[in-house]
């Protein structure tokens, strides 16, 4: 009789939740030596929906491990030049480690414009030229949440990376350009695929490892996907019946050795390594400011 291999389901709210544990005990540590608890601040310009749960569930996340959020609301006619004195003040501001700024913006403001007013030693985003380029380098830095989570779920599965071959579905700036870096620099070969690939289903049979982050449900089908590669799908649609990813994931999950579902696979890993990024900016400008 013929057995169907399953494949290990990535939970991503289980190594969110060990994420959140370590971050927990970094802030007290840091509160008992620093007199204070780390800080983030977030800004969000107008009454998207949408953007309010997201900052909402930022600043509970921040209460849950110990750090100090403090929320900034502006109006949705906001221009560029409140918005612009905001980040300076909250630059200059040494009570503060951790800028976020929501997006999207509303139409009167340029996002990467404000984004890049953010001081990179506070930008937990990870999103400035100057992190960006750190990312792209190698080097140490504050790496988007995302992709930050993705390497995480990885090393969770024991991925060996060192000479795999992986593949990403997705160049944007926010996370197929830095999974990309990342992966890079721990020894991956890696393509980057887009909407100009050539033969998409034969590239990602290749992969030891496919990351895929476009948003399209249902792009990557089952025979696309090399027998005990390890998925990681980060696209997030929301359908009539609630959010799917970019994999079919019924079909695929008899195929690759390890797959992420959606939702509980990387969304929950976004929120956790935001706090990790605010710890670790504390940490980094309170060892500037002692050294």
């Amino acid at each position: 009789m013929n057995s169907v291999t399953t494949a290990q389901i990535i939970d991503g709210k289980a190594v969110a939740a060990s994420v959140r544990a370590e971050v927990a005990q970094i802030t007290g540590a840091y509160a008992e030596a620093h007199g204070r608890a780390p800080s983030l601040a977030t800004i969000l310009v107008g009454d998207d929906p949408a953007s309010d749960v997201y900052v909402t569930n930022k600043h509970k996340a921040c209460n849950e491990v110990g750090i100090k959020g403090k929320d900034h609301r502006l109006p949705a006619d906001t221009q560029t030049e409140s918005l612009a004195n905001l980040i300076k003040e909250l630059n200059a501001d040494d009570e503060i480690d951790g800028i976020l700024l929501q997006l999207p913006l509303p139409p009167q403001l340029d996002a990467d414009a404000m984004t890049e007013l953010i001081d990179p030693a506070k930008d937990v985003d990870g999103l400035t030229v100057a992190n960006a380029g750190r990312v792209v380098q190698g080097r140490d830095a504050l790496v988007p949440c995302t992709p930050s989570g993705v390497m995480r779920l990885l090393a969770h599965v024991g991925a060996k990376l060192d000479g795999a071959e992986a593949v990403v579905l997705g160049r944007s700036n926010l996370v197929g350009r830095p999974v990309a870096s990342l992966l890079l620099a721990e020894n991956a070969t890696v393509t980057v695929c887009h909407s100009h690939t050539h033969d998409l289903p034969e590239v990602c049979r290749r992969a030891d490892v496919l990351v895929t982050c476009v948003g399209s449900p249902g792009l990557v089908s089952a025979d696309m996907i090399k027998p005990g590669a390890i998925v990681i799908d980060v696209g997030t649609t929301r359908g009539a019946d609630g959010l799917c990813g970019d994999v079919e994931f019924e079909e695929a999950i008899k195929v690759a050795a390890a797959i992420t579902p959606v939702p509980g696979g990387v969304g929950p890993m976004t929120i956790a390594c935001l706090l990790a990024n605010t710890v670790k900016a504390a940490q980094i400008r309170a060892a500037s400011a002692e050294g």
